[in-house]
């Protein structure tokens, strides 16, 4: 990937659309404008209406809107056009033609826009991660989380700690170039304290339950039960269509099956699955195993009974039951005794009780995954870097010699500075940038 080239792409997706944005980045840029619509000398951030020209045939494409962006003040960094045209697919695409046969023009590579961002100084990588997942965003709450972490939140609690490990640093590699003056005692421990402050605020910021990887990658819900309890009836109902199989034969559903479903803004993700019983059934059995599984993956699980069973309770449905799961007794016309107070009593065939069964979930979902005054981890390779980040920070308190202690303090550094980008940005860049898609 050369960065010195000039690239173009559409950013605003493929298909039929009112509009269709095609950016292009780089040197070239200018050159690109004359060349297709023979504005020549553009002030930027100006608006100009003009034919979009073939830059061979000189053919009239289209007419839309230009406007140039001067680098350093643009997205990238760089000299950027971006041209607003018909959203037609033959338009979009004889403009992408035109636009690769100009010399020294490429197509730009997956997420090559932020990453030349990144690189120009433009947005940190925590930044850039909060665009992709912006994008992304399917919710309310998945929006304003993402937009927070553009926005820098991430950025600056990362940089704050990193600044404040960088001032340890200096201060031991002070004393280790000055072995003539004595440090007092009373150095060392206030040094020691400052370590131990930074461990306990990176370990309380891992220690939240992943709320921030799970509002990103949705709350899961698994619906356990036995054969015939209502389980898949019940998941139609939820998500108000039918999207698992329904019969009164025991050991239909064989396979986990997701809906998904936005409850207060928040995504969660359901999971139908196989009838809890023994079977020599080979496919059921399989499909038995993989209930319990999602069972153990769930953040939450509903344990559905059969009403007409009550209070009878199967006890292998119970024993998968985890505080805070949720008991919901089904069939609720056929129960013949009053309900326990920690049982829902639901009917997935009339709807009775479901709008309460939502209003908990959405409680236990909003309770788990709101927003709060620090900003979540989103992302499992900041988690990993803020536990080496930990590990060396503990190691460094047992070094008996300062070159030993700050060298663990400088790891410590790079694992907080490689999630921002301060320090070791290209080794992690390829794993941000492989998930964008083409034009941002």
């Amino acid at each position: 990937m050369d960065f010195s080239d000039t690239i173009f792409a559409c950013s605003s997706g493929f298909g039929k659309a009112g509009i269709a944005i095609i950016r292009v980045s780089g040197s070239k840029s200018l050159e690109v404008l004359d060349i297709v619509s023979g504005i020549k000398n553009p002030k930027a951030r100006q608006v100009r209406f003009a034919e979009i020209r073939h830059s061979v045939s000189k053919e009239v494409i289209d007419k839309g809107i230009v406007i140039y962006f001067s680098g350093p003040e643009s997205y990238t960094g760089e000299d950027v056009v971006e041209f607003q045209v018909h959203g037609g697919r033959s338009v979009l695409n004889e403009v992408l033609e035109s636009l690769s046969l100009i010399e020294g023009l490429r197509v730009a590579e997956a997420g090559e826009f932020s990453r030349r961002a990144v690189l120009n100084g433009k947005m940190d990588l925590t930044s850039a991660e909060g665009v992709i997942d912006l994008i992304n965003a399917d919710t309310k709450e998945q929006r304003r989380q993402a937009y927070r972490q553009l926005s820098g939140s991430l950025c600056k609690l990362y940089e704050d700690w990193r600044s404040r490990i960088v001032k340890i640093l200096a201060y031991i590699e002070a004393y280790i170039d000055f072995p003539e003056e004595d440090i007092p005692a009373s150095e060392i421990l206030r040094l020691d304290n400052d370590v131990k402050l930074l461990i306990k605020e990176q370990q309380e910021h891992l220690e939240d339950n992943h709320r921030g990887e799970v509002l990103k990658n949705g709350f899961k819900i698994a619906i356990i039960g036995v054969p015939n309890a209502g389980k898949s009836s019940l998941l139609n109902r939820l998500v108000k269509r039918d999207v698992a199989i329904v019969s009164k034969k025991a050991g239909t559903t064989r396979d986990v099956i997701e809906a998904y479903l936005d409850i207060g803004g928040y995504p969660v993700i359901f999971s139908d699955t196989a009838g809890l019983r023994s079977s020599e059934d080979e496919i059921e059995a399989e499909g038995i195993k993989r209930a319990l599984l999602r069972a153990q993956d769930s953040d939450l699980i509903l344990g559905i009974f059969d009403g007409e069973e009550y209070p009878f309770l199967d006890s292998q449905t119970l024993s998968l039951l985890r505080p805070g799961d949720l008991s919901i007794v089904n069939k609720s016309d056929l129960i013949r005794c009053k309900i326990k107070d920690d049982v829902l009593a639901v009917s997935a065939l009339t709807g009775f009780g479901i709008d309460l069964l939502l209003e908990r979930i959405s409680l236990i979902v909003s309770e788990r995954l709101s927003l709060r005054d620090s900003p979540a981890l989103t992302s499992l390779r900041h988690r990993e870097a803020i536990s080496k980040s930990i590990s060396y920070l503990q190691r460094s308190l047992d070094a008996q010699q300062l070159d030993l202690r700050a060298e663990d303090i400088r790891m410590a550094a790079r694992h907080i500075g490689s999630i921002t980008g301060t320090i070791g940005v290209e080794e992690v860049l390829d794993v941000i940038f492989k998930d964008f898609c083409i034009g941002k």
